[in-house]
């Protein structure tokens, strides 16, 4: 036992909970926390150039990470506020990350101090817990809290506030008694995982939809393990895009109204039954509550009791970990395997199949100004099955969506409920911080890259390698496509022309912003292309370029100014604006060879 610092005392309990990676900026009130962190130096910290930034790359970075969580650090006042937008992402999309601020002194939080703001009460809506601490004698338990809360049940995120006066203040502690608190997550009883079979092997056309829960409980490998065994198709959602392979013969595609399949929308349409684990229903995914139900029964599996009955009541509810309960379905499963075979599935895994190879969007389009189906199709060319994809909303994230290929968990990392523009840069740079030796290619459109353009010197400075595509209309492609139904175009064209362009080129004339000098001056390097057939030689450059330079490379993308992307209303009232590819022309190489 010895008498410390607080914030000595919450450095060493961030190591001993495994949170060593920190993204933020310094400032006066938060400055006892980093001499702190200077002193000990075991944790990792990389400089923002915005707040909200460093909240994106702890974002990025826990997600990526497997099991660890990211830091963000930050001042008082502003930079609290900056962070929301954050937290908001992290909390709807069940994301752990720790968020420190710092704080006017305990005496003065009453008298409008300078940058003194109640960040405790703007937090809460979107944390699992927002604390002002103010007893230094707090600080062990408050952290030792968070990391429990962060853990247990549904992931989120927390912060902590931290008054400068209580930073400073000494306390006895002694690290070696401290001791994270186990983490509570419940489990299905081995009677739901029987009544859940029980209806499952009932029917004839089942489906399992995956969501990004399996992949919070690191459990993507028994629910491979389980589809194969019950030879049952798989619908993943977006956040649990990469579970199955996207060429697993059980990969029924995505559903939706936006970010899915043709393929995986006729094949729920024409199930009879699904399970549902780790997932939310999300409106996006379901449509129409009446079209996405009728004529099928339900179980739905989530961490989260509230999350049972939300959006519709299912035919049988289980609150349970992911992990847990698919131990547990798989446990029953492999022992009435024993007993006995399963209903044959064949016929409706081969009609899933024949719907996957006849239903691909068309893609190969030669035009210029370049097409983005084209981008999306020598993305899936260039880059290899190990790639991670960073991504948060627009027409590009919903393109790449329906066309790019994942075919691991934690491959696909996007914003999915919150969708803030500018989240893809710096949660980009967190993922590479996840991911070091992985290949990591982000997409945007030109409106989200220009959101937080700036923490591209942040990957310059520390030497954070990756490829961001940005495919660049000069619009607000959704929001314009979206105001369609007004029969406006009104206030979403991103074009001008810039009169510092010494691009003569017709395609880039009137685009506005030069993406490549901005990113260059950011100390990155950057690549545009204007010609489909270049877009090949354009990836491979800009990997060669990563690897030389160690730095973000932008690969810009000129693309026609209208395209309106595949989308609807319901399930069955999606609609298509390019015609279908010719049969399997592209589908993977895997399910080619699957169907024929």
């Amino acid at each position: 036992m010895s008498k410390m610092r607080t914030v000595d005392v919450a450095i060493a309990i961030l190591k001993k909970e495994g949170a060593t990676e920190a993204f933020g900026l310094p400032g006066a009130a938060i400055n006892p926390f980093y001499s702190a962190m200077k002193a000990d130096g075991g944790i990792r910290h990389t400089l923002a150039r915005h707040v909200e930034g460093a909240s994106h790359m702890a974002d990025g970075y826990s997600r990526a990470a497997d099991g660890n969580i990211g830091l963000c650090l930050g001042t008082s006042g502003p930079a609290g506020t900056d962070m929301i937008t954050g937290l908001y992402a992290a909390w709807a999309d069940s994301v752990p990350i720790l968020c420190i601020t710092g704080q006017a002194p305990v005496a003065k939080l009453h008298k409008e101090d300078f940058q003194a703001v109640d960040i405790s009460s703007i937090a809460a809506p979107v944390t699992k817990m927002a604390m002002t601490v103010l007893e230094p004698g707090q600080i062990p338990g408050a952290f030792q809290k968070a990391f429990y809360l962060m853990r247990s049940g549904r992931p989120g995120p927390v912060l902590l506030d931290l008054p400068f006066d209580v930073q400073m203040a000494e306390i006895e502690f002694d690290i070696d008694a401290y001791e994270p608190l186990a983490v509570s997550k419940p489990k299905a009883s081995r009677r739901q995982a029987e009544k859940a079979l029980d209806m499952l092997t009932a029917a004839e056309r089942p489906l399992i939809v995956a969501g990004g829960g399996i992949i919070n409980a690191g459990a993507s490998a028994q629910l491979v393990e389980l589809a194969e065994l019950l030879n049952v198709p798989v619908i993943p959602t977006l956040m649990g895009w990469g579970i199955l392979p996207d060429d697993h013969p059980l990969m029924a595609g995505m559903v939706g109204l936006q970010t899915s399949h043709r393929y995986g929308n006729e094949t729920m349409l024409a199930s009879d039954f699904v399970i549902g684990i780790g997932n939310r229903w999300a409106n996006r995914h379901t449509g129409g509550i009446e079209t996405y139900t009728k004529g099928r029964k339900f179980v739905h599996i989530d961490i989260e009791p509230t999350q049972i009955g939300r959006v519709f009541a299912p035919d049988l509810g289980i609150v349970s970990d992911a992990g847990a309960a698919l131990d547990m379905l798989l446990e029953v499963a492999r022992e009435r395997k024993a007993d006995g075979p399963f209903p044959d599935y064949n016929p409706w895994v081969k009609d899933c199949s024949a719907r996957k190879g006849a239903l691909q969007r068309k893609t190969h389009f030669e035009n210029i100004p370049i097409k983005p189906q084209r981008v999306y199709e020598e993305m899936n060319k260039a880059f290899g099955k190990d790639t991670t994809y960073v991504s948060t909303i627009g027409l590009s994230q919903i393109a790449g969506a329906q066309m790019l290929h994942v075919f691991g968990p934690r491959q696909w990392i996007n914003a999915g409920q919150a969708g803030p523009l500018g989240w893809t840069v710096p949660a980009a740079l967190g993922v590479v911080r996840g991911k070091p030796d992985e290949t990591v290619v982000a997409l945007s459109g030109d409106y989200d890259f220009q959101f937080m353009i700036e923490e591209l010197a942040v990957g310059a400075q520390f030497q954070l390698p990756y490829i961001h595509v940005v495919v660049n209309n000069s619009y607000l492609g959704l929001i314009r496509q979206s105001q369609r139904g007004f029969k406006m175009d009104f206030e979403v064209s991103l074009a001008f022309e810039n009169i510092n362009s010494t691009d003569s080129a017709a395609t880039t004339a009137g685009y506005g912003v030069d993406h490549v000098k901005v990113a260059e001056g950011l100390g990155c390097k950057a690549i545009r292309v204007e010609d489909p057939a270049d877009l090949a030689a354009a990836f491979e450059k800009a990997q060669a370029l990563m690897g030389e330079f160690k730095v973000p490379v932008i690969v810009e993308v000129i693309l026609e100014r209208i395209t309106n992307i595949s989308m609807g209303t319901e399930l069955d009232n999606v609609t298509e604006f390019e015609e279908l590819a010719e049969k399997h022309q592209d589908a993977p190489t895997a399910i080619i060879a699957l169907l024929d």
